[in-house]
């Protein structure tokens, strides 16, 4: 789903040029997606998968959409009856992107929010958030951080759903203890993952 600068495998909408919403009230619709080095919207087949994992948690949920990159997780979800989205996203002609996108659709409940995702999430959070999407350009040591940030700053909701898409190789036993793995499946160069926060005993 994301941005920049190291070696990537190639877009994974196939070059296509657009990323496809697959069910809800924007069922079908077709967004362009921006031609840029590192930019890896999530492939439809992988996405399909992580909303029917979520199938009984998106409708009325508030999402944080990490690295957003193409919004393909956020628009999905919110096409899915989630209740508002924030996508943090640093690269200026994808925020750009992202908020037509918005416009395009119609939307009036999510927020686009230019910035370094992960010192945005070292401020304490405005709110908490019971769906977050982690998917980060790969090999640039960002999967880790963020959710150490999320956790330390008030980012998470007692039981909220963490969806993790990173390299394969990345070591997640670092991961915050209380993270319970629910789901998980390989394709390829990626893992995706879906965790759920089991708030720590007091």
């Amino acid at each position: 789903m994301k941005s920049r600068r190291t070696p990537q495998p190639p877009p994974a909408h196939g070059g296509t040029g657009f990323v496809r919403i697959i069910s809800g009230q924007w069922r079908g619709r077709k967004l362009p997606v921006l031609n840029a080095e590192g930019l890896r919207p999530t492939t439809d087949r992988v996405k399909e998968t992580l909303f029917n994992w979520l199938m009984a948690d998106t409708a009325g949920s508030t999402v944080l959409d990490c690295f957003s990159g193409s919004g393909s997780l956020a628009l999905e979800a919110l096409s899915r009856q989630a209740a508002f989205a924030t996508l943090l996203e640093l690269d200026k002609t994808a925020v750009k992107q992202l908020q037509q996108h918005l416009l395009t659709l119609k939307c009036d409940n999510a927020e686009v929010v230019a910035t370094n995702c992960l010192q945005y999430l070292q401020q304490q959070a405005r709110r908490p958030y019971n769906l977050v999407f982690i998917d980060p350009p790969f090999r640039q040591d960002l999967a880790l951080p963020c959710a150490a940030h999320l956790e330390q700053h008030g980012w998470l909701a007692p039981e909220a759903l963490i969806y993790l898409e990173c390299e394969k190789e990345l070591n997640v036993a670092s991961l915050p203890a209380h993270w319970r793995l629910l789901k998980e499946s390989i394709a390829g160069q990626l893992a995706y993952r879906l965790y759920q926060r089991v708030p720590p005993a007091v």
